[in-house]
């Protein structure tokens, strides 16, 4: 559902994305700390040493794994619904015998290793005196462990980073419908509205409004349910709204639609423009002796989908009287809102005076496309 809303989430880092690449990064990293170790105290043979800490490293690594996704499986029939078996972890219980038993047979398979690799005599764990079996045993589990550690402890933060962005999905996405199911009663009492003057001046004409509302209401508030529809579709929406409108303003209200053929498949959310459209007539167009000219606008900036609602109205700052009735600033704030929650810092929205001398208005997004 995250990836259909488009919504603002980071990106996969370069660790989950290559998992058996970082995984290998990390235990050859650990075999050059060892072997940096086994260097400073022995002070001689640095790549002799270095080879067999990346071996017995290697070697080590993937006997705990295997040990680890053996046991996980054979626990997993018992207990087929545990998430954390079906991750292939079995719990430190079982991990810390994988962790014994892997590094006493990794170390001999990279003693072996190695040895063979520089043609020397192999000498493992078990070849020496007890006192080296302590010690080289003691070191070789306690790196083991610690290197253990770190896996685990990075396999619970990516654990809890996508419980976090999974909560963080769905309170976007539950805030998204919030803000969408906000906007489509705002537009309908705006529409009733206007059909309430027009029955007292023109019944034949309201008659035929309300014909045309409610075959635009079925096809809006369907569109409406999803996440992100095509540029086409929000323009087809918006026709039929302006279509509604026309009724009341009939030739005072001149419209421009313009979409290019290459952007009618791009998504965009639902309704995003119809509030700029309803502000554009209500306090620029109708307040106005003469209506004007409105257009809506698609095209590419800088990367960015271009959506422009322009009006010839009175403009922004226009004295407010009985003919321009004050704004509450519903439908622009929904827009911010609604752009937020979809693409965070990503989408612009700037409403500014379409022509220098103040007059008219022009509501732009910017959006990914």
């Amino acid at each position: 559902m995250l990836a259909a809303m488009n919504l603002h989430v980071a990106p996969r880092p370069w660790h989950r994305a290559h998992p058996v690449a970082a995984q290998l990064i990390g235990v050859l990293g650990v075999g050059c700390v060892v072997g940096m170790l086994l260097y400073l105290l022995r002070g001689r043979h640095f790549w002799v040493g270095m080879l067999y800490a990346q071996c017995i490293s290697l070697c080590i690594a993937y006997s705990i794994g295997l040990l680890q996704s053996g046991v996980s499986r054979l626990l997993l029939r018992g207990d087929p619904d545990n998430k954390h078996l079906k991750s292939g972890w079995p719990g430190w219980a079982w991990m810390l015998p994988c962790v014994i038993v892997g590094s006493v047979l990794g170390h001999e398979l990279g003693t072996m290793l190695a040895a063979a690799m520089l043609d020397h005599q192999p000498r493992g764990l078990f070849s020496g005196s007890l006192r080296q079996l302590v010690l080289g045993g003691s070191f070789t589990l306690l790196v083991a462990l610690l290197a253990t550690l770190f896996f685990y402890s990075r396999e619970k933060l990516h654990e809890l980073e996508l419980e976090r962005a999974t909560v963080q999905g769905h309170a976007a996405e539950a805030q998204l419908l919030a803000l969408q199911t906000q906007i489509e009663p705002h537009m309908l009492f705006n529409t009733l509205a206007h059909l309430r003057v027009l029955i007292k001046l023109r019944p034949d004409d309201a008659q035929a409004m309300l014909d045309e509302l409610i075959a635009y209401l079925r096809a809006t508030l369907q569109a409406s349910r999803v996440p992100l529809h095509p540029l086409a579709t929000e323009f087809e929406r918006l026709q039929d709204y302006l279509q509604l409108m026309q009724r009341r303003m009939g030739a005072r209200l001149r419209l421009e639609l313009t979409l290019p053929d290459q952007l009618a498949t791009t998504p965009v959310p639902p309704l995003i423009l119809q509030p700029l459209v309803e502000n554009a007539i209500k306090h620029g167009l109708e307040p106005s002796k003469t209506g004007g000219l409105l257009r809506v606008r698609a095209g590419m900036r800088d990367g960015l989908l271009c959506l422009q609602v322009e009006d010839d109205g009175v403009g922004l700052y226009a004295p407010k009287s009985a003919n321009t009735p004050f704004g509450t600033g519903f439908g622009t704030q929904q827009v911010r809102e609604r752009l937020q929650a979809q693409y965070g810092g990503r989408a612009s929205f700037t409403l500014e005076p379409a022509q220098p001398d103040a007059s008219g208005c022009r509501a732009t997004l910017l959006l990914p496309p």
